[in-house]
């Protein structure tokens, strides 16, 4: 029997009100960097405030998403290649991510209260054995064919499959 193979992804936002010490540093440092990076894409004569509106004036502001990111780097270094925000249904492992994408949702450079990110992380590819009982049944372990050490993720917001590759049957 053959099994599909997956990439799941976990969006996290993280915004003035999150509760955890980690967000709440990517969230001041991205601010502080977004601060200091938009000025290459703003004009002095007439400034945007908010992030859309400075998207809608220039083009350019699009690399801000991935400047702004690098403040967040450090932070996802700590986690070492693990999202603890998703365990596995006993609690014990945590979805393993190989790479993440942030996006800046919105900001005004006057109110750090308005700044907004997402942070989307990527899983390696994984061995999608069964859904159960609202669970992806996975393994780590692509090679193998008849037997793998499975984990299992609780479906949950924010979690889902961003690339699948059909068996062969």
């Amino acid at each position: 029997m053959k099994f599909s193979k997956i990439r799941l992804a976990y969006r996290m936002v993280i915004d003035n009100t999150s509760g955890i010490v980690w967000q709440q540093y990517v969230f001041e440092d991205t601010f502080r960097e977004y601060l200091m990076q938009q000025q290459a894409y703003n004009s002095k004569e007439n400034p945007q405030f908010t992030f859309r509106d400075l998207l809608y004036h220039n083009d350019k502001a699009e690399k801000l998403h991935f400047l702004t990111g690098i403040a967040a780097e450090p932070y996802i270094s700590q986690l070492k290649g693990n999202i603890y925000n998703v365990p596995d249904a006993l609690g014990n492992n945590y979805l393993p991510f190989i790479n993440y994408k942030l996006d800046i949702i919105n900001t005004d450079i006057r109110d750090s209260t308005k700044h907004k990110i997402g942070i989307t992380f990527y899983s390696p590819v994984v061995r999608l054995i069964d859904l159960i009982d609202r669970h992806y049944l996975v393994s780590v372990n692509t090679e193998t064919v008849s037997a793998w050490e499975t984990l299992s993720f609780p479906f949950q917001e924010n979690l889902a499959i961003c690339y699948f590759e059909k068996a062969d049957y």
